[in-house]
């Protein structure tokens, strides 16, 4: 036998060669999905200031992607995604921003990118759908619908883990933003909810349903699930419109 440095080798292992060591920052997955996401969403709210406005006032850009129910029944396919990247003034990328990575950071290293990705464009289309059938003329815009469904999911997260969210900062958390959602005028309500509820949906499919599935079951089912709600949930905002 040789000595190894944890226990000893067979002269037939030790011969398969040297073992490859991985450092630890090789083992982490960068939140990339996050970094462009916040990237994105800084990057187009500065090219909507510098847009210009209408002659209502509004912006260029929040004029023709903000979220309006008969404007998408005019035609106006895009408005159910691209509001969720728009936002009103400086506070309100601010603090979506602020919640978006931290969340992100948190989520995405524990189901991948591609899973994170799903999850962040359900709970937006989530927060569109339920918009439009609660306050359809009102022009909607903001990634708050997807940052409640990212809360949604780590609450589950939490739960299927065994830990009580509200021993965390996400339950208070939670509390706090459904409270001003309906305390302060001018908040999408719906947007809030549908991105709130789409997101728990999305989390109890990765974290509770899919780990239940047997070993014959394709890894990829939960993302392909969430991402078959996901543009369900966009084709029922063009239906509802």
């Amino acid at each position: 036998m040789n000595q190894a440095s944890v226990g000893f080798h067979c002269p037939e292992c030790a011969r398969s060669g040297r073992q490859r060591t991985m450092p630890l920052r090789s083992l982490a997955t960068r939140p990339v999905v996050t970094m462009a996401l916040v990237a994105a969403n800084l990057a187009i709210f500065i090219g909507d200031i510098v847009s210009g406005s209408n002659q209502f006032g509004d912006h260029t850009w929040t004029a023709e992607g903000a979220l309006n129910g008969p404007a998408v029944a005019d035609g106006d396919w895009w408005r159910p995604v691209t509001a969720g990247f728009l936002h009103a003034n400086l506070l309100h990328v601010g603090f979506n921003m602020f919640l978006l990575w931290q969340l992100g950071m948190l989520l995405e290293p524990a189901i991948k990118r591609w899973a994170f990705a799903v999850l962040y464009f359900m709970s937006l289309l989530g927060g569109s759908f339920l918009t439009l059938i609660l306050d359809p003329n009102a022009l909607t815009l903001g990634a708050s619908g997807a940052v409640f469904g990212l809360m949604g999911a780590t609450f589950i997260a939490l739960r299927s883990r065994g830990v009580d969210p509200f021993s965390t900062g996400i339950g208070p958390l939670l509390v706090i933003n459904l409270i001003l959602t309906f305390a302060i005028p001018g908040i999408s309500i719906g947007g809030h909810l549908g991105g709130l509820i789409a997101g728990s949906i999305g989390g109890w499919i990765l974290w509770e349903w899919g780990p239940r599935l047997g070993r014959n079951t394709p890894p990829a089912l939960p993302v392909i699930t969430c991402g078959a709600i996901a543009a369900a949930l966009y084709a029922g905002c063009l239906v509802v419109a």
